[in-house]
């Protein structure tokens, strides 16, 4: 999760800055741009203000912050990605090669047990 802060109120840029540090990132690189005044169709623009129709009404601790921009994230993140169960369900799913690559590698790793405890007991 990138985010990106354009606050006109100093106090809250200084404090969402430390509260995001980790998530901070140029505004052109952000899956999020949070700002406290109303953006108008920007689907990246989480608006923070003490209105009602805000995505995150002030006062707020760091844990509700987070908490809402992280959904935000994943439902941005949904409208990009196509889901994946439908495209799972489209193809069945052949676990033949797997089992057999399995099985392969357990014998494999069973003899090199056997030979390190039968090395170890014949010293």
């Amino acid at each position: 999760m990138k985010i990106s802060i354009e606050c006109k109120s100093p106090l809250l840029q200084k404090s969402l800055e430390l509260f995001l540090a980790k998530y901070l990132c140029s505004s052109k690189q952000c899956d999020i741009m949070i700002r406290d005044e109303a953006c108008v169709g920007d689907e990246k623009c989480f608006l923070i203000s003490s209105k009602a129709g805000s995505d995150l009404t002030k006062p707020f601790s760091k844990s509700q912050l987070i908490l809402a921009l992280e959904n935000r994230y994943q439902s941005i993140v949904k409208t990009k990605s196509p889901n994946i169960e439908e495209t799972a369900s489209e193809e069945p799913l052949n676990f033949d090669i797997l089992e057999n690559r399995i099985e392969y590698l357990t014998k494999e790793y069973q003899q090199n047990i056997l030979k390190a405890v039968k090395a170890f007991y014949e010293k």
